[in-house]
């Protein structure tokens, strides 16, 4: 019997995975990506960031 070979997609990287792949290679690199978010602090001065 032949065996039949099957063609398998590529698997498709969404950008939520690039993220998550970026986040391990620069943690493993011992260095922490802060991700923004929208929200307002007035002046800035209450922004974790930045405290």
């Amino acid at each position: 019997m032949a065996s039949k070979k099957i063609k398998k997609k590529p698997k498709f990287q969404t950008f939520q995975d690039t993220i998550i792949n970026l986040q391990k290679f620069w943690s493993k690199n011992g260095c922490v990506i802060l991700q923004p978010y929208d929200m307002e602090v007035g002046a800035g001065t209450f922004h974790p960031a930045t405290t």
